[in-house]
């Protein structure tokens, strides 16, 4: 459903009078700037690599008055998948959204990184918890009719139709003033074209949707520590990344007809096979397959990690890259000799960036932690409902990782999409408010899809009336009642088995914290 977006009139004296008021309001805005000129505090968070500007919480002026400048309602930095459900969303409720990428292609770790196996989220009656636009992504998915990355790139050129892009842009300064109900808001941000030219965008909202924090690593923010707490290591370090195998010539029905794990679309685990691979590195590893059959004798498969990436290092990336490229041939060497049908299989290419699964957690208004999964807990703020095991990929100290318990079904609140102490900043996809234990199941795709995409449905709802930090308790229900009676999401009503029902305080702060591995500690309990 789309929503025209009112128009509102100005009459002649009404013209009259604001440019008079304009004429006034010019002299006073540059002596009121003068004065509030301070310095900026500290920043809490981690340092970051190729840092741009950062502003003060007093209005700054721009410095070349000659840059252009364009006015959104929405922008949303990076092209992931998740973010632009809610590009989506906002812009058919009738929103002028921007969408600003620092990478130079389009498509983030599903395009670019070609991670096109599709985790999809389930209850304990495994039934299937996706909803919304994302639905038909993985219907499509799971009935084989989107497979092929020219497929997914369909999807994606429908999901941002008619939204503005603009690729390979580096964001040079971040204008940020004293928020209305927060501490910060952002005004304007100026950034650098592909082409090198200057240009300032101003909006009512920003939208951080990148794997390596392009927007809030040069913000005021807090980030809350990783996994690197959970796993006793000195450095930080975030899960493994994965390298996407792509193969050809597979003959997938002998394939299917003699292996175990093996059906008609997928295959699972087999690690007696992947076992045989002997790594040329000690930072990459190879664990149990999860392999798509994309048709036509190709196959994709994601098994394949690299330790020790860091995204926000594009040299990082690189190397990454390069290695995983340079493991392929032994790979398939393993593959040919041990799984019936792949004796003429092929390598089908190389992708062209990495399966990024985490960054920093930054701090936000509520931070989600295992007994809120665990204890299928609801939200009056309820922006999704999640499903999807607290599974943590492994370190370079925990190379298999590990799985922390297994949620029935939980809601994510909006309070986890917006970062903390920023009137207008909201996280999406991956950079969603979750401890590094609970983001194991936070990070799931259709999670923050849903999130993302209610949150821009949401944003249309309240233009003009209210901002998004002054939605109450009591303003929920209309706006849940119109996803659901316009978009069919449903987030209320639901409830979910709770597995620590019974748990006293001091287990459940245990849990939240990793000194309870509830896998393990609920079977001793019993």
């Amino acid at each position: 459903m789309r929503r025209k977006r009112k128009q509102r009139p100005l009459v002649g004296l009404a013209v009259l009078a604001l440019v008079a008021l304009a004429a006034v309001y010019a002299g006073f805005d540059w002596f009121s700037s003068a004065m509030k000129q301070q310095a900026a505090p500290a920043s809490t968070e981690a340092p970051a690599t190729g840092g741009a500007k950062q502003s003060g919480n007093a209005e700054e002026e721009p410095a070349e008055p000659d840059i252009p400048v364009e006015k959104v309602d929405i922008v949303v930095f990076g092209s992931e998948l998740e973010g632009l459900y809610l590009a989506r969303a906002a812009a058919d409720e009738g929103l002028k959204v921007k969408v600003l990428d620092t990478r130079e292609a389009f498509g983030g770790q599903v395009l670019q990184g070609e991670m096109l196996f599709l985790d999809e989220t389930r209850d304990d009656q495994r039934r299937s918890l996706v909803q919304g636009r994302a639905k038909e992504l993985f219907d499509g998915f799971r009935a084989g009719k989107i497979r092929k990355l020219s497929e997914f790139e369909q999807y994606f050129d429908k999901l941002i139709q008619g939204i503005p892009v603009e690729q390979g842009v580096k964001l040079e300064s971040v204008e940020q003033v004293q928020g209305l109900f927060a501490a910060h808001e952002v005004r304007s941000v100026l950034y650098t074209d592909k082409d090198g030219v200057k240009k300032r965008i101003k909006a009512q909202y920003w939208v951080e949707n990148t794997d390596h924090a392009a927007l809030v690593r040069h913000l005021k923010a807090t980030r809350m520590p990783g996994l690197e707490a959970f796993y006793g290591q000195q450095n930080i370090e975030y899960m493994s990344a994965g390298y996407m195998m792509k193969f050809r010539n597979v003959n997938w029905k002998k394939f299917q007809e003699n292996h175990k794990g093996v059906d008609n679309s997928f295959a699972l685990g087999l690690t007696s096979v992947t076992n045989k691979y002997k790594p040329g590195n000690d930072r990459v590893f190879l664990r149990g397959l999860n392999a798509v059959n994309q048709r036509d004798g190709e196959v994709l498969i994601n098994a394949f990690l690299i330790y020790t990436v860091d995204p926000a290092d594009d040299q990082s990336i690189a190397e990454a890259l390069e290695l995983g490229k340079r493991e392929m041939p032994a790979v398939l060497d393993v593959f040919r000799k041990n799984f019936a049908g792949w004796e003429n299989a092929e390598l089908n290419g190389y992708p062209n960036y990495l399966y990024i699964r985490e960054y920093n957690h930054y701090e936000t208004d509520y931070v989600l932690k295992p007994s809120d999964m665990l204890g299928a807990r609801m939200f009056w703020d309820n922006v999704s409902i999640a499903g999807y095991p607290l599974d943590l990929q492994g370190t370079s100290a925990n190379k298999w990782g590990i799985e922390m318990g297994r949620p029935d079904k939980y809601g994510m609140p909006l309070r986890s999409f917006l970062l903390k102490n920023y009137d207008n900043v909201i996280m999406a996809g991956k950079n969603v408010g979750a401890s590094a234990i609970a983001y194991g199941s936070a990070r799931i795709q259709p999670n923050t899809s849903l999130a993302a995409e209610s949150i821009g449905i949401i944003l249309g709802q309240i233009e003009g009336k209210k901002k998004l930090r002054e939605i109450k308790e009591a303003d929920m229900p209309a706006l849940h009642q119109y996803l659901q009676s316009q978009y069919s999401i449903k987030l209320t009503g639901v409830t979910g088995n709770n597995k620590i029902a019974n748990w006293t305080e001091e287990e459940i702060a245990k849990l939240d914290t990793g000194e309870i591995v509830y896998a393990q500690y609920v079977h001793k309990r019993k």
